[in-house]
């Protein structure tokens, strides 16, 4: 009994007073800040996110503490039109300033936007995290809770399993500037699964994800936050075979998350699908299209408790998948029917809006069920998205082929003008200047054929071209058309680019002078107002130098150029028919190379 007593007298035991003195301290701080939050609230309510008292700084050795009292306003600035986001804070931070000097010199108010909180996340540079996660909440619309709550937990993760951890990401609406005070917190965590030895892959996953989650509950038990963390963990194989498959949930992440912590994956993830380098596989986008038919058939089986889910997903995953199919990475699902409305039924009126709204209203009944607010679906109801999912499918199937028609009829166009742009070219270099469409097969003919400078096979090949883009013109072009053409092409193409480079490489040997001094070998080449020196023509790295061309012929002050300016300069610059040496460029040759530089004639 006594044992029993003693250890409830411990617990029980009243925590330490405060002393007196330092209770005045703390209620004479907070009555300013409470002045303060009030003050700044009444000027810009809709900008501020929070504001938090930050722990005190450790004074410089040496010197004094100065008691300054640091408050960190963190901002929103994710919809600043009417100015700049630098002059927005530059502007708040002056008020917020003078607010504070008013109440009191010592309050020191540290404005912060949200786009420099991620974007010190993406460079990072999380020691501001931990600076909020040791604050104390003056005022919060929800953001500074959930950063709190997930750093909190992401060091209860990292300390445990740290050697396992690629990145931990925030996510869902507090990235997306859709968040409330009641917002779930939305967080990723990918595990590295790619040296596992002493269990299987799924085994570590259900392990660390037990685990993990447990640790969620207890973060929220520490810091005191009651909204819901929802932590969604990953092992890196599984995400890397959804990045690949183009799934739009992990699109969403990457495009949304802001990583708390990252092991150098994350954010080039991010960047390569900011870049548009993480593109769907015809596979992929045939699986999103293959799942519609397959969820319609379980909404048959399961048509009271699963009806809308399935429908949704039938008539969206085939939408994202014709998007994909059109070139656009797969937006979220609140996002897609605009984007479907605005490519397929505003700009390229191959879908009706009818299908559009199909759609809507599946997000729309989907949203209203998720969030409570439509309690049941009826029978009727169920009966209609089902038959309104159906025939969304048959059109989104229809969609898929005008698409593939679409793409394969504009190949053909580019195709016909990268033909015709090469023959214009040949022909610029045989003289024969603005020849008109209608006219280059009679000129390709006279000009290349006849000459017997290009094979005359190539003028059947150039024929199937045209008729190929006069039956598109005509909105006729058939497929059988478009791989005859583009088999004919080909061989084309070869004929002609070799016969540019052959004349290219006879134009550019007229206008050189190779030079040899010592045993070394270097060349001018001499082009209508420039001259471009390479100074060892057998290193792979040669210094290549330019000078201006002269009336006289000499060269002016020579300077330091590069490979790719003087391949630039050929291509923007016609090679002279005819180049003249001047007897003042041989002494130009001497200073360049040396007294005893000889002129190769021949070579």
């Amino acid at each position: 009994m006594a044992k029993t007593s003693n250890k409830k007298s411990k617990e029980e035991a009243p925590a330490p007073k405060i002393p007196k003195e330092m209770e005045a301290k703390l209620k004479e701080i907070k009555s300013k800040l409470e002045k303060f939050k009030k003050k700044v609230l009444d000027k810009f309510d809709q900008y501020i996110v929070g504001i938090s008292l930050l722990p005190p700084e450790k004074p410089e050795e040496g010197k004094k503490d100065d008691k300054k009292i640091n408050v960190l306003v963190l901002v929103d600035d994710s919809d600043s039109r009417k100015m700049p986001k630098h002059e927005l804070k530059e502007k708040l931070s002056v008020i917020m300033e003078n607010v504070a000097k008013e109440i009191d010199e010592k309050i020191q108010p540290n404005s912060l936007l949200l786009t420099e909180l991620w974007g010190s996340c993406y460079d990072g540079k999380t020691e501001v995290l931990k600076m909020i996660a040791l604050g104390a909440p003056i005022y919060d619309t929800g953001m500074l809770g959930a950063i709190k709550l997930a750093e909190v937990h992401k060091t209860m993760v990292l300390k445990k399993f740290e050697k396992y951890i690629v990145s931990y990401v925030l996510a869902g609406s507090l990235v997306q500037g859709r968040a409330t005070a009641t917002s779930d917190i939305d967080t990723w965590i990918v595990i590295d699964d790619t040296d596992v030895k002493k269990m299987t892959r799924a085994e570590l996953k259900d392990k660390l994800r037990a685990i993990i989650i447990g640790m969620g509950v207890e973060a929220g038990e520490i810091t005191g936050i009651k909204n819901k963390l929802n932590v969604q963990v990953y092992i890196l194989t599984d995400f890397w075979d959804s990045l690949k498959e183009a799934n739009p949930i992990i699109f969403t992440l990457l495009r949304d998350g802001v990583p708390f912590y990252d092991r150098g994956m994350f954010m080039p993830w991010k960047n390569l699908l900011r870049m548009g380098k993480i593109k769907p596989s015809r596979e992929a986008i045939d699986m999103f299209m293959g799942t519609g038919e397959q969820m319609l058939q379980r909404v048959k089986l399961k048509i009271k408790d699963m009806g809308m889910e399935d429908t949704f997903y039938a008539i969206l995953t085939p939408s994202q998948a014709a998007l994909m199919m059109y070139g656009i990475a797969p937006p979220t699902p609140k996002e897609t029917p605009e984007v479907m409305r605005d490519i397929f039924v505003k700009k390229e009126k191959l879908l009706e809006d009818k299908f559009v709204k199909i759609l809507e209203a599946n997000v729309q009944v989907r949203k209203e069920l998720e969030h409570g607010t439509k309690k049941e679906l009826t029978g009727k109801e169920v009966d209609k998205l089902l038959a309104d999912a159906e025939s969304y499918l048959k059109r989104i199937k229809r969609l898929f082929k005008q698409i593939e028609t679409m793409k394969e009829q504009e190949s053909m166009v580019d195709l016909y003008d990268k033909i015709i742009t090469i023959i214009r070219d040949v022909l610029k270099m045989e003289g024969v200047e603005r020849v008109a469409d209608a006219e280059i097969v009679h000129i390709f003919e006279n000009e290349l054929i006849a000459k017997g400078k290009i094979p005359a096979k190539t003028l059947r090949d150039l024929n199937e071209i045209i008729h190929a883009k006069k039956s598109y013109d005509a909105g006729k072009l058939t497929k059988a058309e478009i791989e005859k053409a583009k088999k004919g092409s080909e061989t084309l193409v070869k004929f002609l680019v070799e016969f540019m480079q052959r004349r290219r490489g006879r134009e550019l040997e007229r206008a050189k002078i190779r030079v040899k001094y010592g045993e070394t070998f270097g060349e001018v080449l001499l082009l209508d107002k420039v001259a471009f020196i390479t100074h060892d023509i057998d290193e792979e790295k040669a210094k290549i130098s330019k000078a201006e061309i002269k009336a006289d012929g000499s060269l002016g002050t020579v300077k330091d150029s590069s490979l790719e300016e003087m391949e630039k300069h050929l291509v923007e610059t016609k090679i002279p028919k005819r180049v003249f040496v001047k007897e003042p460029i041989f002494e130009n040759l001497r200073e360049l190379f040396g007294k005893d530089v000889g002129v190769l004639v021949t070579y």
